[in-house]
C-alpha cells in the first residue's frame, strides 16, 4: 500500500514530497558520508583477484538490468571471457550456486532467470564481496565477473561501472528517497564508465559513452513447459488477463496492448512469490506474464498461461564503438593487457 503511493508520489513535485525533502536531505548527507568514508579506507572495501563489472542503476525500481546482465554476459563469452555473474538474489531466502532448475523462491526470480539464458556460472548472496570469492573458489576458469546490481555496494571494488537508466519511469521527480525515486544524485551518472538508456534518450549529450537499450520480444511461451508457443491470432480469439510483479508493471502492459492483445490486467509487488492462490478468480481466463514472472509460476501447473520472452538489443549512441567493444577496450586498458 505505501509503496504504491510512493511511487505514485515520485512522478510529481507537490507538497508531498516538500514535507519529505528534508528526509531526502538527511538521506543524501548519509549517502555521501558512506561513500566517502568507502573512499577514505575508514570502510574496507575487498578487490577480487579478477576485474569486476557492476551493471547497477541509480533509481529504485526495475530499469533494465537483467536483460543487460544476460547480453554482456553472452557477449563476453563469445569473445573468448569466462564470466561468473554475482547477484544479492532479491525475495530469495537461500546462498550460494544458481541454476537454471534452481528454486525462485529460495534464489531469486533474477538469478534463476539469468541462469537459464547464459551458459556461465551464477552466486547469490548480500555480500557481494564473499559471493565474488565463493563463485571463484567453485570456478577458477573464471576470468571476469558481472555484478547485477550493485552501484552503491561499495564494499566491492569494481573496474568497470555501467549505469542503467529509464527517464521515462525511473528518474520521477528527480528527487532523493524518499521525496523521489533516486538513490544518488543525478550526476553519479557521470561518474560511471558507460551509461546505458533504457527509456527515452536525454536532450543533451552525455558526459560518458552511451547505449540506447531495447526489448526484442520472442513468441508467447507455455509457462507450464517453456517449449510450447501460441500465436498472437489465437490469442486473440480469447480472455485475456496480463499479470505483472515487475518495478514497471505498465511497461509490460503497453506491450501487450500494442500486440493488439485486449486484455484485463492485475499488479503484484515486485519479487512477488506466487502461489495457487492467486489464481484462482483468473479461471477461465488466459494469463500474461512476464518471463520473470513465469520463473516462479512454472511449478504451478498453470494450463493457459503464456509468457513473452524478452532479448536485449544495444546500440551506441553518437559513436561507432559498441558495449561489448568498449567494455573489452576498458577491461584491457585498467588490467593493462
Amino acid at each position: 500500500m505505501w509503496r504504491g503511493w510512493f511511487e505514485q508520489q515520485w512522478q510529481y513535485k507537490g507538497w508531498a514530497q516538500c514535507m519529505l525533502l528534508p528526509l531526502a536531505w538527511l538521506f543524501a548527507g548519509l549517502a555521501a558520508l558512506r561513500r566517502t568514508l568507502y573512499r577514505c579506507g575508514l570502510f574496507s572495501s575487498t578487490r577480487l583477484p579478477v576485474p569486476v563489472i557492476v551493471v547497477g542503476n541509480i533509481s529504485v525500481g526495475g530499469v533494465g538490468k537483467t536483460p543487460l546482465v544476460i547480453y554482456l554476459a553472452n557477449a563476453l563469452r563469445a569473445a573468448g571471457y569466462a564470466p561468473g555473474i554475482l547477484s544479492r538474489g532479491y525475495g530469495g531466502q537461500h546462498t550460494g550456486e544458481v541454476t537454471p532448475g534452481s528454486n525462485p523462491a529460495g534464489y531469486g526470480d533474477e538469478p534463476v532467470l539469468i541462469a537459464q539464458h547464459t551458459a556461465c556460472p551464477v552466486w547469490v548472496h548480500p555480500l557481494r564481496a564473499e559471493s565474488g570469492h565463493a563463485l571463484l573458489l567453485a570456478h577458477p576458469e573464471t576470468d571476469v565477473l558481472i555484478c547485477d546490481d550493485g552501484l552503491q555496494h561499495y564494499a566491492l571494488q569494481r573496474t568497470i561501472e555501467i549505469a542503467v537508466v529509464n527517464r521515462t519511469h525511473g528518474l520521477g521527480n528527480g528527487r532523493l528517497l524518499p521525496a523521489g525515486p533516486l538513490r544518488e544524485c543525478l550526476s553519479r551518472l557521470h561518474e560511471a564508465d558507460l551509461v546505458v538508456e533504457s527509456g527515452q534518450l536525454p536532450d543533451r549529450n552525455s558526459a560518458r559513452p552511451t547505449f540506447k537499450q531495447s526489448l526484442q520480444v520472442g513468441e508467447w511461451t507455455s509457462v507450464s513447459d517453456f517449449s510450447a508457443r501460441i500465436s498472437i491470432q489465437s490469442l486473440q480469439e480469447r480472455p485475456l488477463v496480463a499479470i505483472a510483479g515487475i518495478g514497471h508493471p505498465q511497461r509490460f502492459f503497453q506491450s501487450v496492448q500494442a500486440m493488439g492483445l485486449a486484455c484485463e490486467t492485475k499488479v503484484f509487488a515486485d519479487h512477488h512469490a506466487y502461489t495457487q492462490a492467486d489464481f484462482i478468480d483468473l479461471s477461465g481466463k488466459t494469463i500474461l506474464m512476464t518471463e520473470k514472472d513465469a520463473v516462479k509460476c512454472r511449478h504451478l501447473d498453470l494450463s493457459d498461461a503464456w509468457f513473452l520472452p524478452v532479448i536485449a538489443e544495444l546500440k551506441p549512441v553518437g559513436h561507432l564503438q559498441t558495449l561489448t567493444d568498449c567494455v573489452i577496450s576498458l577491461l584491457k586498458q585498467r588490467e593493462g593487457k
